[in-house]
């Protein structure tokens, strides 16, 4: 074997500690990296042509960090410290969500404790109190991400209601007025009656309840025929304003077009055939209350039916009779069906599991009804994002998200974007109290917080981004909306590829929430297993399937990982000279291509396929498989079989002196190959070999 003509030099290395420790490497490497400015792209050595940017999933000023955002934000700090080794001009910028909603409802629970609504506070005092909330606990979740190691241009990072972001939102809303694609409304829009507010198809979540399903019957007119109907709101019939029935269903064909009288109210009302109906459902006959159930309102507007509101925002009965008019929604339940039952009209009930809609900050059951709304107009919009993702512009992985992406974007509403709550960005339109659904504006997030709508040097360097991580929960809310709205502002997408990353559930398969206690907090991980075991516990068990069930197993694992590192690089640092060692970290002393021993050419070329694997899992986003090979290579290839073998040969005069220059050219290859993966005890390692360079900015290794 032939190397670089060196003179060796053996010492002893007492440099490392015999155990490594976590906490007290994590928090000094870290300030490391913010003193040397590596995180700032302008700030990184040499000439980058090729730029790599991504922007965080911003976090809600709500916010702790939970396991999914570990996860996710590992996922992309992985990819950060990859491309910055790879020579790239690399930008990651952070920043934080206003949350509307939900950082109204946790200040609006503050000042309960006290006594007070925001209503006692009036609009003006009440948001002093927001602002004071978003300057306390803002950026919490920001610290914590430094804890996990994440990498960010922390110089770059913005909020959501940064006054220039706020310009951004306004320029939007003119943008879609001046194309026509913007107006107001009446339409059956989602509400929730605790928050005051209306609320997207996405931003609701269904619970599974047990409830009941009545059947009644509502009379033929002129006859003494029935049309019986199957429900899980019976207070809703007195909205009723037709019955509808599948116009396939051959029970009803000679029904449809009669007139049946509505109970209670004596309205006459139509029989409607319409498609919308399931034959399966009931009776396969359904009441139709227009103002109070998207899918009615849909059958009302193709039938000319008339929409009447009889639930009003504050969940009370309105514009039926004196008898009914401001019962609460279980009251005016309760009476219906006793007049029902009065009238021999309701002829049974069951018991029925359902999914019932709730409010997804506040849990409240979400109320349908008619409501004068800002809506955009989304058919034009979707066919942008529909080109760029079907022409391969924009990529999905797993691949599986695509079509899910294209069905939701080929079959989407117009979207309400108007909010009736107090903090947020305001709709620019005089005499409006409304407020943004805090969507709309995440939905510039890749070009608002380089400068849009000014042409900024960061907007013309930076954009469009590479790449979003994403869980699946917000595919629609947030990244289809990006796509769409990349396209319209700036003619670009926003990003080239997404990745949705895995959803962490419970061992037993079920949701993690910290109401029901099965929350893991990600920095108790932290504390008992350090960041990198943390994060390479994580990755280890992220394939391309769409569950994790979590096992604290794997961070352990990932613990002992770092720890048999730690071992390695003290055994190798102190058998090897801290010259040659040097010398191999700094690029001076390289390996030729002939090796001289069998184990030797082994390992390098074990070596070899190990930086191959690795570096093409980054590439295709498959984190798991490039964790799973580092892990083989480094502890059975290397520590079980070389290391044991060089214990002998490091003894023999004939090829100590190869062995050495081999164990300090793989231990400095296995430092870059770990570094994105374990930040933290790779750069503290590597700070002792007496490289010129930290290892954040060190090449990433070639075969």
């Amino acid at each position: 074997m032939i190397f670089t003509v060196f003179s060796p030099r053996m010492i002893t290395m007492e440099n490392l500690p015999p155990q490594y420790s976590p906490a007290e490497t994590e928090w000094k490497i870290y300030q490391k990296w913010l003193a040397s400015g590596f995180f700032n792209p302008d700030n990184l050595p040499g000439k980058r042509t090729k730029k790599f940017t991504m922007m965080i999933a911003p976090p809600n000023i709500t916010g702790s960090l939970h396991i999914g955002h570990a996860l996710e934000n590992t996922i992309s700090d992985t990819l950060v410290r990859y491309h910055r080794m790879k020579g790239d001009k690399v930008l990651w910028l952070p920043g934080t969500d206003h949350a509307g909603i939900a950082t109204q409802n946790v200040v609006e629970k503050d000042l309960k404790k006290q006594g007070l609504t925001r209503h006692d506070l009036g609009k003006e005092k009440f948001l002093e109190k927001i602002w004071e909330w978003r300057e306390k606990y803002g950026d919490i979740i920001l610290d914590q991400l430094k804890t996990l190691g994440c990498s960010c241009d922390w110089s770059r990072t913005r909020f959501t209601m940064d006054p220039e972001y706020q310009e951004a939102v306004k320029a939007a809303f003119f943008h879609y007025q001046e194309k026509g694609l913007i107006y107001q409304g009446e339409r059956v829009i989602n509400w929730c009656i605790k928050d005051q507010t209306a609320l997207s198809d996405l931003e609701l979540e269904y619970v599974e309840e047990k409830s009941k399903l009545w059947y009644f019957n509502y009379p033929i007119k002129d006859s003494d025929q029935f049309v019986t109907v199957a429900t899980t709101r019976p207070e809703t019939m007195l909205g009723d304003m037709a019955v509808a029935v599948n116009p396939d269903d051959s029970r009803y064909q000679e029904m449809v077009s009669k007139i049946v009288i509505l109970p209670i109210i004596k309205r006459e009302i139509p029989i409607i055939a319409d498609c919308l109906v399931d034959k399966e459902f009931g009776t396969g006959a359904v009441k139709v209350t227009p103002a109070h159930d998207l899918a009615d309102s849909e059958m009302a507007s193709r039938n000319n039916l008339p929409f009447l509101k009889v639930i009003n925002e504050i969940g009370r009965i309105v514009n039926v009779s004196a008898e009914f008019d401001g019962l609460k929604l279980a009251e005016a339940r309760a009476k219906v069906l006793a007049e029902l039952r009065e009238q021999n009209l309701l002829v049974k009930e069951e018991e029925f599991t359902h999914n019932i809609a709730k409010c997804y900050r506040c849990n409240s059951t979400i109320e349908p009804l008619l409501s004068n709304q800002w809506f955009v107009k989304m058919k034009p919009l979707a066919a942008k994002a529909l080109a760029a993702i079907k022409s391969g512009e924009v990529k999905y992985y797993p691949p599986r998200w695509t079509p899910v992406a294209v069905d939701w974007l080929e079959n989407v509403r117009d979207w309400c974007i108007s909010r009736q709550i107090w903090w947020g960005h305001p709709v620019p339109i005089a005499g409006s109290n409304d407020t943004f659904d805090t969507w709309f504006s995440s939905a510039l997030w890749p070009f608002a917080t380089l400068g849009w709508p000014k042409a900024t040097a960061d907007l013309k360097e930076y954009y469009p981004t590479q790449m979003i991580t994403s869980a699946r929960d917000i595919l629609h809310l947030w990244i289809s909306r990006m796509i769409f709205s990349g396209l319209e502002f700036t003619g670009e997408v926003p990003f080239k590829d997404i990745i949705v990353h895995a959803t962490i559930q419970t061992k037993d398969g079920k949701r993690m929430s910290k109401s029901l206690g099965t929350g893991i907090d990600p920095l108790e991980m932290i504390k008992k297993y350090g960041a990198d075991g943390t994060r390479f516990g994580l990755l280890y068990q992220s394939f391309e399937n769409q569950e994790i069930r979590f096992n604290e197993d794997a961070l352990l694992m990932g613990k002992k990982f770092g720890n048999k590192l730690w071992n390695i690089a003290r055994y190798i640092m102190t058998n090897v000279d801290i010259a040659v060692l040097a010398s191999v970290a700094k690029g001076e002393l390289t390996l030729a291509d002939e090796a001289g021993a069998e184990s030797a050419k082994q390992i390098l070329t074990k070596l070899k396929e190990t930086i191959l694997v690795v570096s093409k899992n980054i590439e295709i986003f498959n984190f798991g498989n490039a964790t799973h090979a580092l892990y083989d290579f480094i502890w059975h290839d290397f520590a079980d079989v070389y290391i044991e073998e060089s214990k002998k040969q490091l003894k023999d005069d004939t090829s100590k002196d190869s062995t050495a220059k081999i164990l300090a050219h793989t231990l400095v290859a296995i430092l870059k190959l770990l570094h994105p993966f374990m930040p933290f005890i790779t750069e503290e390692i590597w700070s002792q070999l007496g490289a010129d360079t930290m290892l954040i900015i060190t090449p990433w290794p070639e075969n």
